[in-house]
């Protein structure tokens, strides 16, 4: 059994970027999120020790999601015009580094990951999700945890592990019903709208109650408080669109996974034209003084 280490590419890199500010090149490129990248993967190596690395990015859009849902993600901002600029050269970083990264078009990274998390269990190895999205907690079971990122407004927490029993602990809820919980509250991050007035703590007690979205939308008109029966009622199709747009495929191609070669004088090369002394020198002393491919 070996141990693989699935990063959400953007979801890591934005927490990259915003985590480090104001650090550029000396022509004024940013390199602040190439510098959070970097030191993630480091750190994750060196307290996970996996056997295996992969990231994976999304790639221009989604497209099953917003035939379903045209507002889905539309409210999101811009992404700044600084980690734009980086983000072609974290791809080229992670790749030197001896992490593959996947992407394909239309496809979104969480799709991959959960088709990679699925695959690699039946083959009998551990997975860990890497990632803060609250999505992926629909796929952890056995052999297949997230492991979460330290939240900004608190870093001392640190890295933490989230299997099934911290899903229940989490949540209060299985991850089998993880779709239907976001479904009734929806997501603002993906506009994803819920039922109105419906949280968190309702939605538990309905799903404790009835087990899933469609045993609540069956008996309506038991649910308490009675203002919500007619709701649920209305918005029945809208709640069953919601379980198409959370629900993750796990059925793509995302070709062989194999583990990284780091490619030493690359990764030096690159990391000196970004100016980045100090990963420069801690690549040298990672990879060792001898050129060539090396095993990350």
């Amino acid at each position: 059994m070996a141990k693989w280490l699935l990063l959400d590419g953007f979801n890591l890199t934005f927490r990259a970027f915003y985590a480090i500010r104001d650090l550029t090149r000396s022509d004024g490129f940013p390199t602040n999120a190439l510098h959070g990248w970097w030191k993630t993967i480091l750190k994750l190596q060196d307290t996970e020790k996996p056997d295996h690395i992969v990231a994976f990015f999304d790639l221009d859009g989604c497209t099953h999601r917003t035939e379903l849902h045209p507002e889905y993600k539309a409210n999101r901002s811009e992404t700044p015009e600084e980690l734009i600029k980086q983000i072609p050269l974290i791809k080229e970083l992670t790749a030197a580094m001896g992490v593959p990264v996947i992407e394909q078009s239309g496809q979104e990274a969480d799709d991959l990951i959960a088709t990679a998390a699925k695959n690699l269990k039946a083959q009998g190895h551990e997975v860990f999700m890497v990632s803060a999205d609250k999505d992926l907690a629909q796929c952890i079971e056995s052999n297949i945890s997230q492991l979460l990122p330290p939240p900004p407004a608190n870093p001392k927490v640190g890295w933490r592990h989230l299997d099934t029993q911290g899903v229940v602990e989490k949540f209060g809820i299985n991850p089998s019903q993880i779709i239907d919980y976001l479904a009734l509250i929806g997501d603002s991050s993906d506009n994803i709208p819920g039922i109105p007035g419906v949280g968190p703590k309702t939605a538990v007690k309905w799903l404790l109650a009835h087990e899933s979205l469609e045993g609540i939308i069956a008996q309506a008109n038991q649910i308490k408080p009675e203002r919500f029966r007619e709701k649920i009622q209305t918005l029945s199709e809208q709640l069953r669109i919601n379980v198409q747009l959370i629900r993750l495929q796990s059925n793509l191609e995302t070709g062989p996974l194999e583990s990284g070669q780091a490619k030493l004088s690359e990764l030096l090369r690159l990391l000196e034209d970004l100016e980045m002394k100090t990963a420069l020198k801690e690549a040298s002393t990672r990879f060792g003084p001898t050129q060539g491919e090396l095993a990350f």
